[in-house]
């Protein structure tokens, strides 16, 4: 049910984000969504990516440090509300904390169904609590992704 985001650290200057995601596309590995914040000095550029395993070594090839972190993706109606209202409320009493989200809104597998990106601070207790509620959880083959035994 989780997936593998990797994480890669890049600091703020031009080409930096065009040299890791050249890289990626040059060894054929695709991108399967995309989020970058700043903070001071460097960028986080969180990625899922279609072989998280050879995105790893493509990045760390480049002298980019980079992480694989586990995320929680799901479905949501793409509907006003539904994030706060069927999601998010889960978490108020059980002290499971989001550390950080993106959206890839209207590009759910079903029709009218936003995807969503979660980090959390027990992301199995996050999960349990979104399954026994009857949220949708994606999984690596929903985005088209290896699940590679490997470590990474």
């Amino acid at each position: 049910m989780k997936l593998k985001q990797l994480s890669v650290f890049l600091e703020n200057s031009p080409g930096r984000l065009y040299e890791a995601t050249k890289a990626l596309g040059d060894a054929g590995l695709n991108l399967k969504s995309l989020s970058i914040c700043d903070t001071a000095g460097f960028g986080v550029l969180r990625i899922l990516v279609s072989d998280v395993v050879k995105a790893r070594r493509v990045i760390m090839e480049k002298q980019l440090p980079a992480r694989v972190d586990d995320v929680v993706a799901i479905e949501v109606d793409d509907t006003p509300g539904s994030l706060a209202n069927n999601v998010l409320r889960l978490f108020l009493d059980y002290q499971v904390n989001v550390e950080y989200m993106y959206a890839l809104a209207g590009t759910g597998p079903s029709s009218g169904k936003a995807v969503m990106i979660f980090r959390f601070s027990d992301n199995d207790r996050a999960i349990e609590l979104m399954l026994d509620n009857g949220i949708k959880i994606l999984d690596a083959e929903a985005f088209g992704m290896v699940e590679s035994p490997r470590p990474v």
